[in-house]
């Protein structure tokens, strides 16, 4: 398991949830749900340095089938703005089910989604770095595919 604190993006239309984790990467924790906007790869990036984060690992939004969406294209679209702006390896991990995990445990923790749609996204983002940090602790080399900041494609 490599050493160093991560970031994890939850990318959606509206809102975009981060987290982050240790720098044993053992456990994520929410940090904060960024506005979609013309700021939000540059806050990003911020978050990236305030962090001192060795990567960011951005979910990647797939059908059930495995198949691209909507939401695909835009995180991916996301994903290669982030990485020809920051100076670490952006990565995109499969994501599937994080935000409807997200809202299971918010719900089961008492909390109704309408008045949760920030924390979900948080929530998401979490979820999204954990399995990640799990899949490389078990497994031994990190997860999903590192985008390139040049090409705007993914290559493993």
């Amino acid at each position: 398991m490599r050493s160093g604190v991560r970031l994890g993006v939850d990318v959606g239309r509206a809102r975009v949830g981060v987290a982050v984790c240790d720098r044993d990467g053992i456990l994520a924790t929410p940090v904060v749900t960024l506005g979609r906007g013309d700021t939000t790869v540059a806050d990003l990036r911020a978050l990236i340095e305030e962090y001192a984060a060795i990567e960011a690992v951005v979910g990647l939004p797939l059908s059930m089938r495995g198949d691209d969406t909507a939401s695909t294209t835009d995180a991916r679209l996301l994903a290669g703005e982030l990485a020809a702006f920051v100076e670490v390896p952006v990565r995109m991990v499969d994501e599937r089910l994080s935000s409807v995990s997200a809202q299971r445990a918010l719900h089961q923790s008492g909390r109704t989604v309408k008045g949760s749609r920030p924390v979900i996204d948080q929530v998401a983002a979490v979820i999204i770095l954990q399995n990640a940090l799990d899949f490389e602790r078990s497994v031994g080399r990190p997860p999903g595919t590192v985008v390139d900041p040049t090409q705007g494609r993914t290559s493993s």
